[in-house]
């Protein structure tokens, strides 16, 4: 798994008795992918072992794969033979469904095998629901058999049956027509927003007279990013300015508003020039 990776990551594979291995990702000096590094220990992947990747709006760096690293993970996943995992927990948050998409896709279209999972918590907005589905493409009609066995096995030794409430909120949007459309517009006016803020926030530090670049946050996508501040920085922004964010600079974009735009910029500009 990447390095960094969404905080609950480890945990749900080590419980599950697999042995867990991180390649690069993420380089804090230059706040970008760090593509011949991961390229370099993904190569290393041995047949039959399973490589997890982010669909988009990586959590929590916000950096994301382009098409062309998608096609290198489809050309070493047919060479050495590994199984690629994708965790798709925000689509629609970074392009649109499709664009989001693109690298499953492309997967699934190259591989003889592929694992993905989507959530509907961020994109339909039922986050306590607990919505979402994991999905297997097998090789051949027996390999799907044993897959389906294994799952079947795992979901009854941890919840049993899935409640139905969220899923038939979601099969009834997608089943009608202008739900569908009010959906995606309303997903399309939060991605909107959030990248809205993210490009505010860059301009309105750089009005401050914050010397630092903070045009990464712009280019970034999805609902986190790394400010890339100091931890006493973080401490000064907790304790002086009731701004939280945890200890490795992460921030919640989304979290940001008209309301409190101007009081995070006026804390920022502070503990970035003293």
């Amino acid at each position: 798994m990447s390095d960094p990776t969404w905080g609950n990551h480890p945990a749900v594979f080590k419980a599950a008795g697999l042995a867990v291995h991180e390649y690069p990702y993420y380089d804090p000096a230059t706040q970008s992918l760090r593509a011949d590094a991961m390229f370099d220990a993904v190569a290393q992947v041995p047949a039959g072992d399973v490589v997890l990747l982010h669909a988009c709006c990586h959590n929590p760096s916000g950096v994301d794969l382009a098409p062309e690293h998608w096609q290198r993970v489809a050309e070493m996943a047919q060479r050495q033979g590994f199984v690629p995992l994708v965790d798709m927990a925000y689509q629609g948050f970074s392009s649109d469904l499709d664009s989001d998409a693109y690298g499953v896709r492309l997967l699934a279209d190259a591989l003889p095998e592929l694992i993905y999972t989507t959530s509907c918590s961020k994109n339909f907005g039922l986050y306590r629901e607990r919505i979402g589905a994991v999905s297997v493409i097998a090789a051949n009609a027996e390999q799907t058999t044993v897959a389906k066995s294994h799952l079947l096995s795992t979901i009854r030794n941890n919840y049993s049956m899935p409640p139905a409430h969220g899923a038939l909120i979601v099969a009834e949007i997608l089943d009608n027509a202008a739900l569908k459309a009010q959906w995606l517009g309303e997903l399309a006016a939060m991605r909107d927003r959030i990248n809205s803020y993210r490009s505010l926030m860059v301009s309105r530090l750089r009005d401050a007279g914050v010397e630092r670049d903070f045009g990464f946050i712009e280019r970034q996508r999805g609902m986190f990013s790394f400010l890339g501040i100091a931890p006493e920085q973080i401490q000064r922004l907790r304790e002086e300015f009731a701004i939280y964010m945890v200890g490795s600079s992460r921030a919640n974009i989304a979290g940001l508003n008209q309301r409190n735009m101007d009081h995070f910029v006026s804390a920022m500009a502070t503990v970035l020039r003293d």
